[in-house]
């Protein structure tokens, strides 16, 4: 075992798992809404389930594991300055 913090891109992997596993129950929320004769009150939990789902999702995947820099954190340059990156060619 390390104390180690995982990398970003083992962050960003399990975030796309989490994401993509939530949005399944989802799709399987719409389906047993439209599909399965149930009474209106389980017809309405799968419809929440299906309404609630995304933003769940979303919000999941934008958050970052704890100990990792944000993106803001990670330069503290001029801001009029271009960054090389972002620079065009020729310039």
């Amino acid at each position: 075992m390390t104390d180690a913090q995982p990398s970003l891109s083992e962050d960003i992997r399990k975030r796309e798992i989490a994401y993509v596993i939530k949005m399944s129950i989802r799709v399987i929320c719409l389906i047993l809404a439209v599909a399965v004769p149930a009474p209106w009150p389980i017809r309405l939990l799968f419809i929440a389930g299906a309404v609630l789902l995304p933003y769940l999702a979303v919000i999941g995947a934008n958050e970052r594991a704890a100990g990792l820099p944000s993106p803001m954190d990670e330069t503290e340059s001029n801001q009029n300055e271009i960054p090389r990156h972002r620079r065009e060619i020729g310039s």
